[in-house]
């Protein structure tokens, strides 16, 4: 893509009082302003909901942009805002035990524990809001976007927009109960069996189908079908361009239905959590592999049961009603962790992204944008304002936002600005009331995002292992969804972090290195899923591995060894 003027320099001023902390589960570049204003709403007010909801004393994160990179604070609920951290224990006890809102609060949070209230989020979930979603979803993209007048279409943005807000909010509205029972079921069983996080979460392989992809069912099918047409499966192996092959494979008469209902549902699914990530519909190459991936069979998610009598014997007798209690609640609730993404932002995301495209498309032709991809980083209003013909960004300006964009990563920006946030107060500090919530959610937050602090060397690289076995394989560096097309059928997958959107590259995979995340983030949960290899939170494997470098990965010793 051709580019004008220079690239934005960045400015890094904090965005209010207090620390902020750059946030590196959603976002690797600069954020559109379009996906600013729809988390900046979204998240705050669900995942505020939630935190009420389970009486827990962290109120939310409230976020905020330097540079264009989000930052969030996390904030206490009563405190005040830009707080330095907890106020010291003598205080502390005080308001947790005499405050009216706080005695409420953690009154809720043991009524939440006693009444198992995830069990009726979930319900919710599956029964309200995910079909919900599905229909909205369904009904926006049946619009034909190409076929809108300007004015209509920049009314399609402003619903795409609202749309993409309300998906926000309801992701992170589950985002407290799908986090509770797993930390819940964690903070007791390290404690009764003296074992690591990483040691008991194999016991959840196989109860988040939505991991091995966000329509693994429908690409398992797709695959069934073309392995049973010899004309089907010429195609795939034939050396036409990925879209060519895409639309013979769903005009094949015996394979074409099923690779039509398997790209009706990733079509047009976000790849990331910004207007500015590609979706899966832009991606043929990656398509295309994974049909070709999946007529071979995809592979099997592990037992979960393998060594469950093991660690139920390191339980004492007087604990061991509770752990299987908890592990019942866990297994139940921990495909939410991923389907309250699939099925809500990811989706809105990308729909959003094919509005602002045509917006794009027609703003260039018209000479007020100088290239359709430029329009991703348009708001609505200015979207809606610039197919008016009214006065809005100069082309030059949008220019620099892409630039910036495209220039920078999350590797550019500042990992603090003013203080690193303080950690949460001791447990022992808290009424012992509070005492089963807040080990929750802490080992949660922990296990999510804490990496070792092994030292790596040249050629051998440390982190937390996911999965025993051994893999050897060539490594295929993704610094964004951009990079996804070039993912080849056994192929380990080195990359910052992954997202729930990096699932419809999963069947494709061999193993799975990266340098963020614990035992929680969402690289750790699909290699479970999976059964494959990993290696989360090795800090510096993007910077030491190179592109297509032979690598060793070994998930009993938690080590990546570069061959050469």
């Amino acid at each position: 893509m051709s580019s004008v003027g220079s690239s934005a320099k960045l400015d890094f001023e904090a965005p209010g009082k207090g620390p902020w902390e750059l946030e590196s589960t959603h976002f690797s570049r600069p954020v559109t302003s379009f996906a600013q204003a729809a988390f900046a709403e979204g998240f705050v007010r669900g995942f505020r909901e939630g935190t009420a909801r389970y009486g827990l004393l962290l109120d939310h994160f409230e976020p905020g942009y330097a540079g264009a990179f989000l930052y969030i604070q996390p904030v206490a609920f009563g405190a005040p805002a830009g707080a330095m951290g907890p106020p010291p224990k003598p205080v502390l006890q005080l308001l947790t035990r005499l405050h009216p809102a706080m005695r409420k609060r953690i009154a809720r949070s043991a009524e939440a524990i006693e009444s198992k209230l995830w069990r009726q989020d979930l319900t919710r979930w599956d029964e309200v809001d995910k079909p919900a979603a599905v229909t909205e979803h369904r009904a926006i993209q049946a619009v034909d976007v190409a076929a809108l007048s300007d004015e209509d279409l920049g009314q399609h943005l402003v619903v795409c927009a609202r749309h993409m807000t309300a998906s926000v909010y309801l992701h992170h509205k589950y985002t407290v109960p799908a986090a509770f029972p797993v930390g819940d079921f964690l903070a007791g069983a390290t404690a009764w069996t003296g074992l690591t996080s990483g040691e008991l979460l194999g016991l959840l392989r196989g109860r988040s189908a939505i991991s091995r992809g966000f329509a693994a069912l429908e690409l398992e099918d797709a695959g069934k079908a073309i392995a049973s047409s010899d004309p089907a499966r010429a195609i795939v192996a034939g050396p036409s361009a990925s879209r060519e092959k895409l639309a013979a494979l769903a005009a094949d008469p015996v394979a074409g239905p099923a690779v039509s209902v398997y790209l009706d549902a990733v079509r047009w699914r976000s790849v990331g959590y910004d207007v500015a990530d590609k979706t899966a519909g832009e991606m043929p190459d990656m398509l295309v592999a994974a049909l070709g991936a999946a007529v071979g069979g995809l592979s099997s998610s592990p037992d979960e049961d393998t060594g469950l009598a093991t660690i139920r014997e390191l339980v004492a007798e007087e604990h061991r009603e509770d752990f299987d209690d908890r592990l019942g609640e866990v297994r139940l609730i921990y495909r939410l962790r991923d389907e309250r993404a699939a099925y809500s932002d990811g989706w809105a995301t990308g729909l959003a992204r094919r509005a602002l495209l045509e917006a794009g498309r027609r703003l260039t032709a018209s000479g007020r944008l100088h290239h359709p991809e430029h329009g991703v980083q348009l708001t609505a209003d200015e979207g809606v304002a610039l197919l008016r013909a009214q006065p809005g960004p100069r082309p030059e300006e949008v220019v620099e936002r892409h630039q910036r964009w495209e220039s920078h990563t999350i590797d550019d920006a500042p990992p603090f600005l003013r203080a690193m946030p303080s950690p949460p107060p001791p447990v022992e500090w808290l009424p012992k009331r509070a005492h089963r919530s807040a080990r929750a959610m802490n080992i949660f937050v922990d296990n999510l995002f804490t990496v070792p602090d092994t030292a790596n060397t040249e050629t051998v690289l440390s982190g937390l292992a996911v999965n025993t076995g051994i893999y050897e394989g060539p490594a295929r560096l993704v610094s964004s969804p951009a990079d996804f097309d070039r993912v080849q059928p056994g192929d380990v997958l080195v990359t910052r972090m992954t997202s729930p959107y990096f699932n419809v590259v999963l069947p494709l995979l061999g193993a799975i290195v990266t340098d963020r995340g614990g035992q929680l983030s969402h690289a750790a949960i699909v290699a479970r899923e999976y059964g494959i290899p990993g290696i989360v939170g090795t800090r510096e494997a993007t910077a030491r591995i190179p592109d297509g470098a032979r690598v060793r990965v070994d998930g009993t010793t938690g080590e990546v060894r570069l061959l050469g």
